[in-house]
C-alpha cells in the first residue's frame, strides 16, 4: 500500500483468536494516517505513547491512555525495563565496575539490572503530574514490606521489625527453615556416585547466627568424601549470620532469590568440583527453597573417619549485583584409629542476586564472615549433617572490646530462639520477643493474628498465620488489586476459560460456563449435537458382550460373531484362526452339514439349506396312527400326541383340549405322579437340549464377574447380569456359559471358591466351573443320575446335596463328587427344589407331587425328617431361605403365591399372590428374584415397597435354576 494512504494498524491486540473491535484497541481513528504518528503523543513528547493495558481484572477494550498536560519538547531514548520487576531506569548511580577474582561466573542475564541511558525528559514529564510507580510496582514487594518511590524508580523494603530485600521479608529474631534437594554426580577416587533429588532439610536460628543442614540419603561412596565440601552449607552461614555493627547478613541484601556458583581445588592432587546453587523464593509457608547441582571430583575420605574444620574468616567482596570471595580453607582428617592429616582447597565463589538499583547503596565494599564453628558427622549410608555458626561484621574484626565480649554479639546468650538479643553495657543484655510473638524474651509464643483478630485482612481474603505474623491469601475466584490489600473478583470471563461452544456468566468469586443450546457438556467441554444410534441388533449385542469380556485378555480362542453392516449375522462363521467354519441362518443357529475343519474349503452359505429327509420318529408315528384311527378327524376330547419341530415329545402330553394332562421322558411315557386336573399345567422339563446360539468350540467361561449379579439357566447355557445395588443391568448382561446338548436346571455359587455347580438334566450330571475367564467345567458326578433337578451348597461343612425327580431320591457328597451316598429315598416322587442351612444343619426341599405336593426339611443326615407344609399346594416350584429375617419362602405355580413361613413350620404368610408361572427362588438384598415361565424371564420383587420389575433376556425360551453372587463374595 502507498505510503501515506495506509490507514494506522498500530494498537492493541488480545492475540490471535478474533480481531474484533472489542478485543482491539486502535491508536488512531480511521482519518488518521501513519504519517502522523511520530508528530503526535499522550505524554507531552512527540512520537511518545503510553498506555495502561491492565490485567485480567480489566477488559481488553478498557486501555487507558497517558494524559499529560504540559508539553515535552524533546525525549531521549527510553531504557529497557523488565517485566517482572517494573523498575524504570533513567540515570544509573553504579560505580565503574570492579575487577573480581578470575574464578567469577558469567552472571545469567535474568539476574543482572542492564544499563540504560537516562531520559531525563521523561522524568521530568512523569515528577510535574505527581505520577508515582508504585502503586503499580508495589505487588512485586512481600506482603511484610512497602514501596518507596525514588527519583529514578520505585524499591522494596521489609517494614521495621523484618529484614530481607523487600521483595522477600522475615521477622526479626525467627528461627527459619530451610528445604531443598541436591543432585549432581561425583567421583571419589576410581567410584562414581550418582546423587538424584535428595531431600535437604534444616534450620536457622538468626538470633544466634546458627544453622543446621541435614543431607538425605546420601550415597556411602559420596558421603564420606562429601564432609569436607563446607561450601555446601557455608552460604546459609552468611544468609542468616549473627549482624554485628549494622554489617547486613546475606539475606538482607539477596532476600531469597540467588545464585551460588562456587569452585573448590583440592590439595595437593589438584581434584576439582563445582557447587552451583539456585535459591527459588519462599513458599506460602515462608520456607527458603532452593536447588544445588555439585559435579566433580572429590578426594577420598576413609569410611568411619572424622572431619574437624577450624574456625575461619572469610572475605566478601559486594557491589550492586554479585558478591564475590576466594579463600584457602583447611580442614582435618581423624581416621578410625587416631591418626590425623590436614588437607586445603581453594575456594572460588560467586553469588549473584536481583538489586534494586534505585535506592542508596549503603553496603560496604567489603565486609568478614567469622565461622566459629562448623561440624559435620556422616551416618554411613543414609544422612550427612552438618552445624555452622556465622557472624558478619568489618574487615578484620576489630570490634570495640565491650562489644566483641557481649552475648549478642558472640550468640552465647539465653534468649529465645523466636527473640531479639539487645546489648547493654558490658556484657548485660536484654531479651525481646521478635515481632509477633509475647513472651518475657526468654520464653516467647506466636501470637496468632488471624484467631485473635488482629490480621489486617480485607473481605474476601482469607488469614493465615505465620511465625511472628500472617499474610493474606485472596479466596478463590478473586485476586489482589494493586495495593495488595483488597481482593477484588477475577473476570474469569475475559480469560475465556470456557468451550468455544459455551457462554460464560461471571459471577463474584466465581463463573459458570453453559453449553450453547442442544450442545451437551459441563461449559468446559461441549460435544455437538448427535444423531442417536440405533438399537444393536441381537448379532451386535452378542458380539460386544463377548469382545468386552475377551478384551483383557489373551491366547483363547473363543467364538466372536461377524455381523455385516446392517448388524445381521454374516451367513459365514468362524471360530478366530482356527479354520473351523460353518453357515449360519438369519438367528446365528448353526445350519447342520456345513461345518469344515481346517484346510478345507468352506461351505457355500449362499446356497440354501439342503433339505436332508428325516425319518419319523415314534411320535410321528404315533400321531399319524392315531389321525388314522380317528379317520382323520380326532374330536376335543381325543388324545393325539404332541411333537415338537424336531419330530420329539413335548414334555407336557394332553387329552386333546382338556386339563388333563401329564409328564412324558424322550419316549413318551408317563412320569408319575405328574397327572392334572385342573387348568394349570404340570411343570415338566424336556430333557431334549435345544441347539445353542452361541457356537463356542470349546464350553469356557466367557467372562468373570466383577461385581454383584445374577446367574440363570436357560437350557443350554448359563447367563449372567450384573447388578446395581439390587437392579439388573440389562445391556451388560452377556452369556456366561453355553453348554451343547445340556438342558441346565438347578445351580448353587460357592463364595469361599468363586465356583459355580449345577445339574444337568440332559447329560444327567452334576458340574462345575470357577467363574475365571477362560475356565473350563467339570463334571463330578457323571453316573446313576436320571434326572437331576435342585442343588445346594453346604459352605460350612463343604458338602454337596441334590434331588433326582427320575430316581426319587435325594443324594449327597463331597464338592469333588466323593464320598457319595442317598439320604433319602422314600416317600418321593416329584422332588425339585433343595436348599440347605448350614448353620442348623437343616435341609429343606420341595415336592410337587399332583397328588399330594410338600415342603419337607430334615437334618444334613436325612434324619428328623419332617412335613412342613402340605395344605393349600399346588406346584411349589422355588425355594429359599430368607437369613435376614430368618424365613423360609417358596414359590407355586399353580396357586400363583409367594409365601413364607419360619423355619420350624410356624407363621405362615402370603407376600404375595399374583404370580405367573415361577420355577425357582433366590434372594438377596430384601429383593426375591426368580424365573418365570409364563414371560420367560426374571422378575424382581422389592421386599418393603413389594414392586415387581421384569427383565426378560434376549432369546426368548425357558428359563430354570437362578443364584446371585453377593458382593461380599468379591
Amino acid at each position: 500500500m502507498a505510503k501515506g494512504y495506509a490507514k494506522p494498524q498500530v494498537g492493541f491486540n488480545i492475540g490471535d483468536t478474533s480481531n474484533t473491535e472489542e478485543l482491539f484497541y486502535s491508536l488512531f481513528g480511521s482519518g488518521e494516517t501513519t504519517n502522523n504518528l511520530h508528530k503526535a503523543g499522550n505524554t507531552g513528547v512527540n512520537g511518545l505513547w503510553i498506555f495502561h493495558i491492565g490485567t485480567s481484572r480489566f477488559p481488553f477494550k478498557k486501555v487507558v491512555p497517558a494524559s499529560v498536560s504540559k508539553p515535552v519538547d524533546s525525549m531521549g531514548s527510553l531504557g529497557k525495563t523488565t517485566d517482572e520487576d517494573f523498575y524504570i531506569t533513567v540515570e544509573s548511580n553504579t560505580p565503574a565496575d570492579k575487577s573480581t577474582s578470575e574464578a567469577q561466573m558469567d552472571i545469567p542475564a535474568s539476574l543482572v539490572q542492564q544499563p540504560v541511558k537516562p531520559n531525563h525528559e521523561l522524568l521530568q514529564a512523569i515528577s510535574n503530574n505527581g505520577t508515582k510507580m508504585c502503586g503499580l510496582h508495589l505487588k512485586f514487594c512481600s506482603q511484610d514490606g512497602y514501596c518507596t518511590d525514588y527519583p529514578t524508580g520505585p524499591c522494596c523494603h521489609c517494614r521495621s521489625g523484618y529484614y530481607g530485600n523487600g521483595r522477600q521479608c522475615l521477622p526479626m529474631g525467627i528461627s527459619q527453615p530451610l528445604s531443598g534437594k541436591l543432585s549432581g554426580r561425583v567421583s571419589v577416587g576410581d567410584t562414581k556416585a550418582q546423587i538424584n533429588n535428595v531431600d535437604i532439610h534444616g534450620f536457622a536460628v538468626v538470633g544466634e547466627g546458627r544453622v543446621y543442614i541435614s543431607i538425605s540419603p546420601v550415597p556411602t561412596q559420596a558421603g564420606w568424601a562429601l564432609m569436607a565440601v563446607g561450601p555446601l552449607v557455608s552460604i546459609f552461614g552468611w544468609l542468616f549470620a549473627l549482624e554485628l555493627q549494622n554489617h547486613p547478613n546475606g539475606f538482607s541484601i539477596t532476600g531469597a532469590e540467588f545464585s551460588q556458583w562456587a569452585e573448590l581445588v583440592f590439595s595437593p592432587q589438584g581434584q576439582r568440583v563445582t557447587i552451583i546453587q539456585e535459591a527459588q523464593g519462599m513458599d506460602s509457608f515462608n520456607h527458603l527453597n532452593f536447588d544445588i547441582r555439585i559435579n566433580g571430583d572429590l578426594p577420598t575420605i576413609p569410611s568411619g573417619a572424622k572431619v574437624h574444620i577450624l574456625p575461619y574468616k572469610e572475605t566478601y567482596q559486594y557491589n550492586q549485583t554479585v558478591v564475590t570471595s576466594s579463600s584457602l580453607r583447611e580442614y582435618m582428617v581423624v581416621s578410625e584409629n587416631g591418626g590425623s592429616e590436614t588437607f586445603s582447597y581453594l575456594l572460588h565463589q560467586n553469588v549473584s542476586f536481583r538489586n534494586c538499583e534505585h535506592s542508596p547503596w549503603t553496603i560496604p565494599d567489603f565486609q568478614q564472615v567469622n565461622v566459629e564453628h562448623l561440624m559435620v558427622m556422616f551416618t554411613e549410608g543414609t544422612t550427612l549433617r552438618f552445624a555452622i555458626t556465622n557472624q558478619v561484621g568489618p574487615v578484620g574484626g576489630e570490634l570495640p572490646g565491650l562489644v566483641e565480649l557481649n552475648p549478642c554479639s558472640t550468640g552465647k546468650h539465653h534468649c529465645d530462639p523466636m527473640a531479639l538479643c539487645l546489648p547493654g553495657d558490658g556484657t548485660q543484655y536484654h531479651c525481646q520477643c521478635a515481632m509477633g510473638f509475647q513472651g518475657d524474651g526468654r520464653n516467647c509464643y506466636d501470637v496468632d493474628e488471624c484467631a485473635e483478630g488482629l490480621s489486617s485482612c480485607g473481605p474476601h481474603s482469607e488469614c493465615v498465620n505465620m511465625p511472628g505474623g500472617h499474610h493474606c491469601h485472596c479466596e478463590s475466584g478473586f485476586e489482589f488489586d494493586l495495593d495488595l490489600h483488597v481482593c477484588v473478583d477475577i473476570d474469569e470471563c475475559f480469560l475465556q476459560l470456557c468451550h468455544p461452544f459455551a457462554s460464560c456468566s461471571n459471577t463474584q468469586g466465581s463463573f459458570h460456563c453453559q453449553c450453547w443450546p442442544e450442545y451437551k457438556g459441563d461449559g468446559f467441554l461441549c460435544q455437538p449435537p448427535q444423531k442417536p444410534k440405533p438399537p444393536l441388533t441381537v448379532c451386535q449385542q452378542h458380539r460386544d458382550s463377548l469382545q468386552e469380556s475377551l478384551s483383557i485378555y489373551q491366547g483363547l480362542e473363543a467364538f466372536i460373531p461377524q455381523c455385516d453392516e446392517k448388524g445381521q449375522y454374516k451367513p459365514l462363521q468362524c471360530l478366530g484362526t482356527t479354520g473351523h467354519c460353518w453357515c449360519v441362518d438369519s438367528r446365528g443357529q448353526e445350519r447342520l452339514g456345513t461345518r469344515t475343519m481346517p484346510g478345507t474349503v468352506h461351505a457355500n452359505c449362499d446356497q440354501p439349506a439342503a433339505l436332508v429327509p428325516r425319518v419319523e420318529t415314534v411320535c410321528e408315528r404315533w400321531r399319524l396312527s392315531l389321525m388314522s384311527h380317528y379317520n382323520g378327524q380326532p374330536s376335543s376330547q381325543d388324545y393325539m400326541p404332541l411333537c415338537d419341530t424336531h419330530g420329539n415329545f413335548l414334555p407336557v402330553q394332553c387329552y386333546g383340549n382338556s386339563s388333563f394332562c401329564w409328564c412324558v421322558d424322550l419316549q413318551g411315557v408317563e412320569i408319575i405322579g405328574t397327572r392334572s386336573y385342573d387348568d394349570v399345567k404340570p411343570p415338566c422339563i424336556s430333557g431334549d437340549a435345544p441347539p445353542l446360539n452361541n457356537a463356542l468350540m470349546y464350553p469356557v467361561i466367557s467372562s468373570s464377574p466383577s461385581g454383584p449379579a445374577i446367574l440363570y439357566a436357560q437350557a443350554s447355557q448359563i447367563g449372567v447380569i450384573p447388578l446395581d445395588e439390587t437392579d439388573p443391568v440389562q445391556e451388560k448382561s452377556t452369556v456366561l456359559l453355553a453348554l451343547k446338548d445340556s438342558v441346565v436346571i438347578g445351580m448353587d455359587y460357592d463364595c469361599q471358591e468363586n465356583m459355580l455347580y449345577w445339574t444337568d438334566f440332559g447329560r444327567h450330571t452334576i458340574n462345575r466351573v470357577v467363574l475365571v475367564f477362560g475356565s473350563e467345567p467339570e463334571a463330578i458326578v457323571s453316573q446313576g443320575l436320571v434326572q437331576p433337578e435342585g442343588i445346594a451348597v453346604d459352605t460350612v461343612h463343604r458338602k454337596l446335596f441334590w434331588v433326582d425327580s427320575g430316581k426319587e431320591r435325594i443324594e449327597t457328597s463331597g464338592l469333588d463328587g466323593r464320598n457319595r451316598k442317598v439320604l433319602i429315598d422314600s416317600d418321593l416322587v416329584n422332588p425339585r427344589a433343595i436348599i440347605v442351612d448350614a448353620k442348623s444343619g437343616t435341609l429343606y426341599w420341595t415336592d410337587w407331587n399332583r397328588d399330594a405336593p410338600k415342603i419337607e426339611s430334615s437334618s444334613l443326615e436325612g434324619h428328623k425328617r419332617k412335613v412342613l407344609v402340605q395344605v393349600g399346594l399346588m406346584l411349589p416350584n422355588a425355594l429359599t431361605l430368607d437369613f435376614t429375617t430368618n424365613q423360609l419362602c417358596w414359590a407355586d405355580a399353580g396357586s400363583k403365591k409367594l409365601e413364607c413361613i419360619s423355619p420350624d413350620g410356624t407363621q405362615r404368610h402370603v407376600f404375595q399372590d399374583a404370580l405367573d408361572y415361577p420355577f425357582s427362588l433366590a434372594i438377596y438384598n430384601s429383593h426375591f428374584y426368580y424365573t418365570d415361565w409364563e414371560r420367560d424371564g426374571i422378575l424382581v420383587i422389592d421386599q418393603i415397597t413389594r414392586k415387581n420389575t421384569a427383565y426378560v433376556p434376549i432369546q426368548q425360551s425357558h428359563l430354570y435354576g437362578i443364584t446371585v453372587i453377593p458382593s461380599q463374595c468379591l
